[in-house]
């Protein structure tokens, strides 16, 4: 399945990094497990990891936004407190958070040098795949959730209905895992989302699609950079990437959970003014992210645990230069 810009599809003004891919800053890793059994089971997980070492000993700046808060993110609290990450970010359901701070409490004590830790922070989003998948019946499991972190890597990064976007639906269209990347000067910006909300979808300005479906709904986006940026920035950063999923056609409701978290791979404290481009990049890169997350998806069956009953969704399908 194409991506956006296989189909002639440019978003913004700066060009994409060689994979256009979060992955396309130094050191950031992406893992999935992908679940789909039998009618029912549509749903994994995805862990982001910022380096490759201990995080916990070797935290990174961050920043956290939120626009709506209807959703659980769990550690965003102490993210904000703090403006660090000591964690892994995990992606997965609405009623697998809890498995997942388990399993980055686990993955983080099990780590070399770990050995009298006592506190952590494990961060945690979610998104409610309900409509493909059988939501309360437990998965993904520990395991997997573990089994994501230890299948993170560097390189291509897997989208549409893989990991955390297994069951997601966007715009009553087939959702899932998208990821964009930016060149900004001497730096490099990336962002993964979880896209699976609703409203009109819009490409390039233009309606596209516009559902007869229920316009609540969330997404996660996480952002990457490896420009030098205190949390206070990361945070304008984040909040910035709101204008990016606003393109899209986002419905914003009432029952929306949006949620965006930023991490830089270097510290320091890049003046204000400096911050302009990277803020613009975040908003054309989480908008190309999510239009990734959508073309990659592909149609579905599965089962709507909101209406115990199967169910069938259709991706999105756009000819070349049609748009």
């Amino acid at each position: 399945m194409p991506r956006a810009r296989d189909l002639g599809l440019t978003i913004g003004q700066y060009e994409p990094g060689p994979l256009n891919a979060i992955t396309d800053v130094a050191g950031v890793r992406v893992g999935h497990v992908t679940l789909i059994e039998g009618a029912r089971t549509r749903t994994g997980a995805t862990a982001i990891l910022p380096h490759g070492g201990n995080l916990f000993r070797d935290r990174v700046p961050a920043g956290f936004a939120v626009l709506n808060g209807f959703g659980k993110f769990a550690g965003s609290t102490q993210v904000q407190e703090l403006g660090e990450l000591e964690t892994p970010i995990l992606l997965t359901n609405t009623l697998a958070v809890g498995r997942g701070m388990e399993a980055l409490i686990v993955h983080t004590l099990a780590q070399p040098g770990n050995e009298r830790v006592t506190s952590v922070n494990a961060v945690v989003g979610e998104t409610n795949d309900g409509r493909l998948n059988d939501i309360r019946a437990a998965r993904p499991t520990l395991a997997e959730m573990r089994a994501a972190l230890t299948a993170a890597a560097p390189g291509p990064v897997a989208e549409g209905a893989v990991g955390a976007g297994t069951g997601t639906v966007c715009f009553g269209l087939k959702g899932g895992i998208g990821t964009a990347s930016r060149l900004v000067g001497p730096h490099r910006l990336g962002v993964l989302v979880q896209a699976n909300y609703g409203g009109v979808l819009r490409i390039d300005g233009q309606v596209w699609h516009s559902p007869q479906a229920d316009a609540d709904g969330s997404i996660v986006i996480v952002i990457a950079t490896d420009a030098p940026l205190s949390s206070r920035n990361l945070t304008r950063m984040a909040s910035r990437s709101f204008a990016g999923l606003a393109r899209t056609g986002s419905a914003l409701s009432n029952g929306s959970g949006d949620y965006a978290l930023a991490f830089a791979t270097a510290r320091g404290d890049l003046d204000n003014a400096a911050c302009s481009p990277l803020f613009e990049a975040v908003i054309e890169t989480t908008e190309e992210a999510i239009l990734n997350a959508l073309l990659m998806a592909g149609d579905m069956t599965g089962h709507d645990a909101t209406a115990d009953r199967p169910a069938q969704v259709r991706g999105l399908r756009i000819a070349r230069g049609a748009a």
